[in-house]
């Protein structure tokens, strides 16, 4: 059965060397909060066009923390574009990347940026050890 965990996150982002000019590489660092309490870190690797509004990112961004009750870590795997301006994001759980009491974790991650601060909404089953 599905179940469903709100909240909210901050972010920050330290820049990283990279060896083409026009990628961006950085380490997103997270605090999250509500259904999904703990942290977060992520390796990004981003790029811009020369068309305004048109970039792509990717991301694997470890999460460790407790989520409605049950702790444990899990990967979540970006992949957003923008497309002169209109955007598509998918997060989804790596299948079989849960830990300790989140084995068996599956599920999407939603995340809306309006008004400056960072909302997600995370639909999730956790199956159990297999």
């Amino acid at each position: 059965m599905t179940e469903r965990a709100t909240g909210t996150f901050t972010t920050t982002f330290e820049p990283l060397p990279s060896s083409d000019e026009t990628l961006g590489r950085m380490i997103v660092s997270k605090t999250i909060e509500g259904g999904l309490r703990g942290t977060g870190r992520a390796e990004m690797l981003s790029v811009g066009t020369p068309i305004d509004g048109s970039a792509g990112y990717v991301a694997i961004d470890r999460i460790t923390g407790t989520l409605h009750g049950r702790s444990g870590s899990f990967v979540l795997q970006h992949y957003g574009l923008m497309d002169r301006g209109s955007g598509t994001l998918t997060v989804q759980v790596v299948p079989d990347s849960g830990t300790d009491e989140l084995t068996g974790l599956t599920g999407t991650f939603s995340i809306d940026n309006t008004g400056g601060e960072h909302h997600y909404v995370f639909d999730y089953d956790v199956a159990g050890p297999v």
